[in-house]
């Protein structure tokens, strides 16, 4: 076993909390498109189908070109690539308020897919250099963000977008300009951090760097897990409102707004992730957090309205908790390629939680979608190959 080293410098907790904000107005905007899902099935006469294609059009970009742009970021560090990110952004929310065809929705859904795929690897990135060794902690600070900013979009929707309609969505592209002006000024910090790591010699820590054919297996396995966890996820962000409205009869705002509930769960449960994998290690907390939701997941689709909402609150606390510490456990396993890893984990997450959604959504258009959500939780059984994880703590 060889070790592979890198620097260590104090944490920058500003500009950590700095990118958690960007990320919270990059991911509440790009939510902006399923939670005005209900909306574009009634204007548009979309089915569920439709629904799942424009989910993929905004996620298979991240998919596709996250690890590249993570591996090119490894290349070549560029420190005003987060401020780009966010223009693109702001030009996709544009475009979405002004779209009035599926096809138009979709190029809309291409271009913030494309948006957040510049994002994702280099804000993670900045975080990772900004912790001062306090990787989870960083990784979960970022996550909460974007998580927040999710939770936050069905919330938006109800209260003002559903109101004021679709054009509405126009003015969000503020909060992307917000954003830009946040991320040159990290991006100022990048500049000068970069310049610091070339001239000053700082304390090294030391990683394990594993055999090729483990780090294949661990990263399939890791993989799997992301399945597992964001094929979930992404079913309950697109069509949880749907499953409400045709069990319980709601109404779309208080759909909308129960959805709400279960996202703010996930953002509380991904920044609990992210420091307890400090304390306790990360492969512990990817085992007890995929499969500990297994049970509740389970019950979820058979109980009343009271009955589902808590379960729901409960599923997304305990499986939110992976995902920091899945980002950091893969960073680690290869330490020299922070931005490939990051890209691989943010784009793998996203592309096939699209897929997945998309999938879930043509089996609805068949078979209803309270059956979709019934089977759903086998998903979480996935959380069995975490076994075969190499512990790295």
């Amino acid at each position: 076993m060889t070790i592979q080293k890198t620097t260590l410098m104090p944490t920058s907790y500003s500009v950590i909390f700095a990118v958690s904000g960007a990320h919270l107005i990059n991911d509440l905007i790009q939510f902006l498109l399923p939670a005005l899902y209900p909306v574009f099935k009634a204007e548009y006469a979309l089915n569920y189908f439709q629904l799942g294609l424009l989910t993929l059009a905004q996620q298979i970009t991240a998919c596709l070109l996250q690890p590249i742009m993570g591996l090119y970021g490894d290349l070549k560090p560029r420190p005003y690539t987060l401020a780009v990110s966010m223009t693109v952004v702001a030009l996709g929310v544009v475009m979405l308020a002004t779209a009035n065809s599926f096809v138009l929705l979709l190029a809309a859904a291409t271009v913030l897919g494309v948006g957040s795929a510049l994002f994702h690897p280099e804000a993670s990135r900045v975080c990772r250099m900004a912790s001062g060794g306090q990787r989870g902690f960083a990784q979960s600070s970022f996550q909460v963000g974007g998580n927040t900013g999710t939770a936050l979009g069905p919330l938006a929707a109800a209260l003002f977008v559903l109101p004021l309609g679709q054009f509405s969505t126009v003015w969000f592209g503020l909060l992307a300009v917000l954003s830009v002006v946040i991320l040159t000024w990290v991006a100022r910090w990048f500049a000068n951090h970069q310049r610091i790591m070339n001239t000053v010699a700082a304390p090294q820590l030391s990683f394990p760097q594993l055999p090729k054919k483990r780090l294949i297996i661990s990263f399939a396995i890791i993989g799997a897990l992301l399945l597992s966890k964001f094929v979930y996820i992404e079913t309950f962000k697109s069509y949880y409102t749907f499953f409400l409205i045709e069990k319980f009869g709601l109404e779309i705002g208080s759909a909308q707004t129960i959805l709400f509930v279960f996202l703010a769960a996930v953002a509380v449960g991904t920044f609990v992730g992210g420091p307890v994998g400090d304390r306790i290690g990360r492969r512990k907390v990817i085992w007890g957090s995929i499969l500990g939701g297994l049970p509740f997941s389970l019950m979820l689709p058979y109980t009343n309205l009271p009955g589902t909402i808590a379960l729901s609150i409960v599923v997304g606390l305990v499986l939110a908790s992976a995902f920091s510490a899945i980002v950091v456990y893969a960073q680690e396993l290869l330490p020299q390629k922070i931005g490939m890893v990051s890209g691989f984990v943010f784009g793998f997450a996203f592309g096939i939680g699209a897929l997945g959604a998309a999938a879930l959504g043509a089996v609805a258009d068949q078979v209803g979608i309270q059956q979709v959500f019934n089977f759903l939780p086998v998903l979480l059984a996935l959380g069995l190959l975490t076994f075969h994880l190499p512990d790295t703590d």
